[in-house]
């Protein structure tokens, strides 16, 4: 799964970019390659991708390849459109309760309650995602799935679940999504179970000692504004629910 947001679309976490990139001098920076382009190369050409004009791309890898054992969804409804990785275990329930039918599947419900907190809102996002039980992860544009982020040489942010490709696009400008997280495009990096709490950026140093992207935590000492609805467009989310615990990547 990939996401590219062109910068001024969204705006990252300015910890997220490795302080070693804005010394890259021009010829190093030219070597990152395009996300997508080698998203598309990784998997052979056997992708899926869609574009809206200059300011954002999404593309997922088909799930017939051996190596990708989870479930890929990709829907797309009155302008929205959604990526899917994993299952809902509890989605008839949530097709039920948001009036779908049995048929629709866990893109299509992503969508659907999208549209529930933007039109009859004002509802927290949380609302919403506290109800959804599996292994998943998401990416929409208006598991335990490991999700990565980053932000690439022309400013974008890049959301995927390969390594490879985050690597290849962001050099060093890159991070795990941060556990028990969700992001949007007002700027915000929030948690999911401290939805109250700020976020805090903790430096990260590689094996060959350099500073890459910051990973975030939650500031169990700093608070924040509640929880905003979803009247700005969701970019990135990624979860994993076991028992009664539910936790975003």
């Amino acid at each position: 799964m990939l996401g590219v947001f062109k910068n001024g679309l969204v705006s990252p976490p300015k910890e997220l970019n490795s302080p070693s990139a804005t010394n890259q001098p021009p010829a190093a920076a030219a070597n990152n390659q395009n996300p997508l382009q080698s998203f598309l190369s990784y998997h052979n050409n056997n992708v899926s991708s869609m574009s809206f004009g200059n300011d954002a791309s999404l593309a997922y890898a088909h799930s017939s390849d051996s190596f990708l054992p989870t479930q890929r969804l990709f829907s797309s409804v009155d302008d929205i459109h959604c990526l899917f990785l994993g299952s809902l275990n509890n989605l008839c329930a949530l097709n039920k309760q948001y009036g779908l039918n049995k048929g629709a599947n866990e893109s299509m419900f992503v969508i659907q309650a999208y549209k529930t907190l933007r039109d009859r809102g004002p509802y927290p996002a949380h609302s919403v995602l506290k109800d959804l039980e599996g292994s998943f992860g998401f990416v929409g544009n208006d598991g335990r799935v490991m999700l990565f982020w980053g932000i690439s040489a022309d400013g974008s942010v890049v959301i995927s679940d390969n390594l490879e490709v985050i690597k290849n696009s962001c050099s060093k400008s890159f991070a795990p999504f941060p556990t028990g997280c969700l992001y949007h495009t007002g700027g915000e990096l929030k948690s999911f179970e401290h939805p109250k709490n700020k976020m805090k950026a903790i430096s990260r140093v590689d094996s060959e000692g350099a500073m890459c992207g910051a990973t975030f935590k939650v500031d169990i000492y700093a608070k924040t504004k509640s929880m905003p609805g979803l009247e700005v467009k969701l970019i990135g989310l990624g979860a994993n629910k076991l028992d009664s615990i539910l936790t975003f990547f």
